[in-house]
């Protein structure tokens, strides 16, 4: 099960049956709009606060699960999320709707593919048999807490990254319970925490980048595996100038990752004309890109194997202001087609 110092390796392939992605207004506009299965038209959502209308993107998504899968929420043994706001809050409040027992996560931006380790870890050792993981965030909720209101109109250098509104997440089950082809987890490697010193919280790709080589590079060392085993090998949100600098890193450290095979959500997600400087970021970012567009990809063939690693920046708005350098992580999952 454990391989290497940081790998777990799952004999059962745990299997994603099914995936719910819901997004806002500016991601209908997006990219890859015809990956996600339901929209808002606007970021209230209904509510009267930005924080409730991030529960409401939470419970949507499972919602689509449940409908598209036919079944009740009694038959899900746990319900694994994440968010970036105040004590997981949008988390917590959508499993009090839910009514699916609750393990709240949080890795910041690296919350999917935490949540989506520990589901596999679960389901490969049988400790349940059907479960819900995944993230979300909200752009003005976000902004709200850790920059400025977007209602202030404050201005951004160029290597700020715009925060996904959306969630997306996924029904892991046993592989054994599945017989047709699907997107099965085989591994995941748990990053360590690394803080190289960075403070700017308006450069959080330039921040998690050496946690995401840190990571990538430890699973191919744990596995025994050549970088080319994937077809595709994509960061969370890392946008352009994290992801300059994870290829630079990789040259320093001799890691043969061919920069063709090497994408980030957070490059993937928008339009280029769609005004989000650096990039796209949030845990929403790898969590609607993975489970909506991915998933597809792989469903028409165009990817056998991937390696997905999210990334997530550790800060607070308390730390900041306390003058605490940014922490980061990096978890990274392998998922096949068989």
């Amino acid at each position: 099960m454990l391989k290497g110092s940081q790998t777990w390796v799952f004999s059962n392939q745990p299997t994603i049956l099914s995936t719910g992605v819901v997004g806002g207004p500016f991601e209908k506009n997006g990219n890859l709009a015809d990956d996600f299965d339901k929209f808002h038209e606007d970021l209230w959502m209904g509510q009267d606060t930005y924080e409730k209308a991030q529960r409401v993107l939470i419970e949507d998504a499972v919602d689509v699960i449940l409908q598209k899968e036919k079944i009740k929420e009694e038959k899900i043994q746990f319900f694994l999320s994440g968010d970036l706001i105040n004590q997981i809050t949008p988390s917590s409040f959508a499993a009090r709707t839910i009514q699916i027992p609750n393990i709240g996560l949080f890795s910041a931006c690296a919350t999917s593919m935490e949540g989506l380790a520990l589901a596999s870890f679960l389901i490969n050792y049988n400790g349940a048999k059907k479960i819900i993981t995944g993230a979300s965030s909200h752009n003005a909720a976000a902004e709200k807490q850790f920059r400025y209101p977007t209602e202030y109109g404050g201005q951004k250098p160029p290597s700020a990254q715009w925060t996904v509104t959306g969630a997306g997440f996924a029904l892991v089950t046993s592989g054994n319970n599945v017989k047709d082809p699907h997107p099965r987890v085989t591994s995941a490697t748990i990053g360590k925490v690394i803080d190289l010193g960075l403070s700017d919280p308006f450069n959080m790709g330039g921040a998690m980048a050496p946690a995401a080589v840190d990571t990538i590079e430890r699973h191919f060392q744990d596995l025994r595996l050549d970088p080319s085993y994937y077809d595709l090998i994509i960061t969370g949100d890392l946008a352009t100038i994290g992801r300059n600098i994870a290829l630079e890193l990789f040259q320093n450290k001799g890691l043969p990752i061919d920069e063709k095979l090497f994408n980030d959500c957070g490059l993937l997600i928008y339009k280029k004309d769609q005004p989000v400087l650096s990039g796209a970021s949030g845990p929403a970012c790898s969590a609607t890109v993975l489970y909506g567009h991915l998933l597809n990809q792989m469903k028409k063939g165009v990817y056998k194997r991937i390696l997905v690693v999210a990334t997530g920046a550790l800060l607070s708005p308390l730390s900041f202001q306390q003058k605490e350098t940014i922490p980061c992580i990096a978890h990274a999952v392998s998922i096949e087609w068989i």
